[in-house]
């Protein structure tokens, strides 16, 4: 183990404390309005309350202990920062799989509508027959669009609600179709919501392939992380001699560079391991312009 005075153990323990309760300040005021935004991009909305104490937490212990360990104060700021964002950085994509599950839904929907539009169903009717057995994933905005037809709301503004509930591309084509119907040009529905789902279907066929390539990333990434933790951590507790340098002042102006290019390269690798997001056909308020 690195020997250790007093003077850098405090200055090492103030700064894991410094930076975790910066972090933490940082964290609270941005977070509602980061919130609103993660919540437009994916489901949940985040992290809960809970587990983003749980990780400030653990930021404030990794940090300590590191600062103990070492007596480095730039090793405590960078092991309470890896804690902090590792775990979102080397998590599996649950967005991608939630986005996929979406648009399957949204096909089947799609399919429904077809079926009822060929029944002889009025529009509005063929809405709210279909919403108690949407597909689950969609299942509660459906019933939301159908609620709200029910309640006298102009068809052409609950299909764009619906649509910004749903964010995402391929429910923007099938609200589209919709409100062509709903104008009366429309001739076509049934075919072209069978054309919607075939291409949904296909759409979510192809992200699932893409997310199997990008889960080989993640998982170098991965190794790639977990070694050099590793080695980082033989080096320090079995070779002292060799990490002295990094004691000296310029030594963790040093280890503030090199850490500072490998969170770069993490956060790419990471970049890598993710599925770009179409861009979205309707946009503004209740998918009013696009």
């Amino acid at each position: 183990m690195v020997s250790v005075t007093s003077g850098p153990v405090a200055l090492a323990a103030g700064c894991g404390l410094g930076v975790a309760a910066g972090l933490w300040l940082v964290v609270s005021a941005g977070m509602p309005v980061w919130m609103r935004l993660r919540a437009r991009r994916q489901p949940g909305g985040g992290l809960s309350a809970q587990a983003r104490t749980v990780r400030l937490v653990g930021a404030v212990g990794a940090g300590l202990a590191v600062g103990v360990l070492t007596g480095w104060p730039v090793a405590a700021a960078l092991a309470a920062l890896a804690v902090l964002a590792a775990p979102s950085l080397l998590a599996e994509s649950r967005v991608g799989t939630a986005e996929t599950a979406r648009v399957e839904a949204l096909a089947g929907w799609a399919d429904m509508l077809r079926d009822t539009l060929a029944a002889g169903a009025g529009l509005e009717q063929t809405i709210r027959a279909t919403a108690p057995i949407a597909p689950d994933p969609i299942r509660v905005d459906v019933l939301t669009l159908a609620a709200a037809v029910q309640d006298g709301a102009r068809l052409v503004d609950a299909l764009g609600a619906f649509a910004d509930r749903v964010d995402d591309p391929a429910a923007d084509l099938i609200v589209a179709a919709l409100r062509f119907a709903a104008a009366g040009q429309g001739r076509h529905l049934a075919d072209l919501l069978d054309r919607l789902a075939t291409a949904a279907r296909g759409q979510a066929a192809l992200r699932l392939r893409a997310a199997a390539t990008r889960a080989r990333i993640r998982t170098s990434t991965r190794v790639i992380v977990v070694t050099t933790m590793a080695m980082a951590l033989g080096l320090t507790l079995f070779s002292p001699a060799f990490v002295a340098p990094y004691s000296t002042l310029t030594g963790q102006l040093v280890l503030a560079a090199v850490g500072a290019l490998w969170a770069a390269a993490f956060v790419w690798l990471s970049r890598m391991g993710r599925i770009t997001r179409p861009t979205r056909i309707l946009t503004g308020a209740a998918g009013g312009s696009g």
